[in-house]
């Protein structure tokens, strides 16, 4: 346990040190294994051709703003919908978000329902009533009154797969609804049960989050909607937006598979984007030489290395001064090109109830990294205050959360 290692990388060293190939396969392949083919560290197999020569569905951008909208749904997207089930296809509407509403707001103070372990507000699940903290699993019965004011309006706010299906059930209600996400498969035999509705046709529209983006082949589905294609564009962590891209290309994937003809659309209030220009061809290749030439410029992976040390404890001072004394460890040995950031908190400062600090290391080659690291870190582990807190290194960090 706690032991942290990329599996694709580990794969690749057992692989050389044992002389045997190795072939990585995805319709959306990592910004650093795009970089190793380009740098002839891998040999790049292009496939041209969707399975059964199949074309690939055209992209619509669908600007919501100042758009009428029914659980995130636009008349646009409701519309489409109906022409698809009308033509005798199936629908795919995509949001990575379960649950009723991610926000429970009073109306008469407007304090917002949080997860007392954790610096995240509770989300809100109406068919289990309750509220879930979807970062440590904390719930609560929902409640009938505000806990600040005792104001006894409260309103849901946002939507969740739940919510769509709600609406979905009135909008459409001929229609058999299937809802994909991890509230509705955590019984044994679920995801296999629900599945069979769609292959069966019994299910018209499927409602899922990242769970049906890909691996998934519904021959008779011809329209993919992305309900929130936002929520990847803005955030602290540089991989978001390859996260997000990723995902919209491979639930794009889901449509139009056999012989009817399919189209997706992405719904956005930043309609002039350029990631989702990039991907509006459906040329994931595309999008990843922009954000491979953004990389370079900013001096972030793969043209550079980082690794991360956090630190965790039950109150924020003992966290702070270990990586305090990390830093100066560090900084006593480390070559001048060797830059070291931090600490800083973690952008949730507090999960599960306990504190978090991170400090950052970055360098243009790996071994600086590894050489500051591996002259540090026995003093680090026999000092007195690694004694009072949960810490741990993390190279090549996937997230910076």
């Amino acid at each position: 346990d706690g032991f942290r290692y990329s599996a694709r990388d580990l794969a690749i060293v057992r692989a050389r040190r044992l002389n045997v190939p190795v072939m990585l396969g995805s319709a959306t392949p990592s910004l650093e294994s795009l970089y190793n083919a380009q740098s002839r560290r891998y040999v790049r197999l292009r496939l041209a051709e969707r399975a059964n020569a199949t074309a690939h569905p055209p992209f619509r951008i669908v600007d919501v703003r100042s758009q009428p909208m029914r659980a995130g749904m636009s008349d646009k997207l409701l519309a489409a919908a109906a022409t698809h089930l009308e033509a005798g296809g199936q629908v795919l509407l995509f949001l990575n978000r379960r649950g009723f509403a991610p926000v429970l707001r009073c109306h008469d103070c407007g304090a917002v329902a949080g997860c007392r372990r954790c610096d995240a507000r509770m989300t809100m699940h109406r068919g289990r009533a309750r509220l879930v903290c979807h970062h440590c699993g904390a719930e609560r019965p929902l409640p009938e009154h505000c806990e600040h004011c005792g104001g006894s309006v409260l309103a849901p706010l946002g939507q969740g797969t739940e919510r769509l299906e709600d609406v979905l059930r009135e909008r459409f209600p001929g229609t058999g609804i299937v809802r994909i996400d991890r509230d509705s498969t955590r019984r044994k035999g679920a995801v296999h049960e629900l599945l069979d509705e769609m292959h069966s046709g019994r299910g018209g529209i499927l409602i899922g989050t990242q769970m049906v983006a890909k691996g998934h082949d519904f021959p008779n589905l011809t329209l993919v909607g992305v309900v929130d294609a936002d929520q990847g564009l803005y955030s602290v962590d540089f991989r978001a937006a390859e996260r997000m891209a990723q995902l919209i290309v491979q639930v794009a994937g889901r449509a139009g598979r056999a012989d009817k003809p399919g189209e997706v659309m992405i719904q956005t209030h930043h309609p002039d984007h350029p990631l989702l220009h990039q991907l509006a061809g459906g040329d994931y290749g595309r999008f990843a030489a922009a954000a491979l030439a953004e990389r370079e410029a900013a001096k972030l992976p793969p043209y550079t290395y980082l690794a991360m040390i956090r630190a965790e404890s039950a109150a924020p001072e003992p966290a702070q001064r270990f990586l305090d004394v990390a830093r100066k460890l560090i900084d006593r040995g480390a070559p001048p090109a060797l830059q070291v950031l931090g600490p800083a908190p973690a952008p949730m400062l507090r999960r599960q109830g306990r504190y978090r600090f991170q400090l950052l290391l970055q360098a243009e080659r790996r071994a600086d990294l590894q050489n500051a690291l591996g002259a540090a870190v026995p003093e680090l582990e026999a000092a007195t205050e690694a004694r009072r807190v949960r810490w741990s290194i993390d190279v090549d960090p996937q997230e910076l959360f």
